[in-house]
């Protein structure tokens, strides 16, 4: 299994989720709703999940082995990298043109 696409739907500057993540596996099967978190000690990947009948969250979908969810967080945390540096670099041009 590859994830062969990531995209950074929205990013946020306020609290602690930092932004809301697609990505695409294989080229065939889409996962919509990933969150990038700032937790305490560093940012982390939080699965989709929805609130159970208890108020408890569950996971809809997850990885399965350790190995697994550190290729998602992995992936997923070096694309949001690089869009906010994509970002970060329009705002320093968008300076200086003024």
């Amino acid at each position: 299994m590859n994830i062969t696409d990531v995209k950074i739907r929205r990013i946020m500057s306020e609290g602690r989720l930092r932004a809301v993540v697609s990505i695409t596996l294989d080229d065939m099967l889409a996962v919509h709703d990933i969150k990038v978190v700032q937790g305490d000690e560093r940012l982390f990947v939080a699965m989709p999940s929805r609130k159970d009948e208890n108020g408890v969250f569950r996971d809809i979908v997850h990885p399965i082995s350790p190995s697994s969810r550190k290729l998602f967080e992995d992936t997923i945390l070096d694309a949001y990298e690089r869009q906010l540096a994509v970002m970060e670099a329009e705002a320093a041009e968008e300076t200086e043109a003024e």
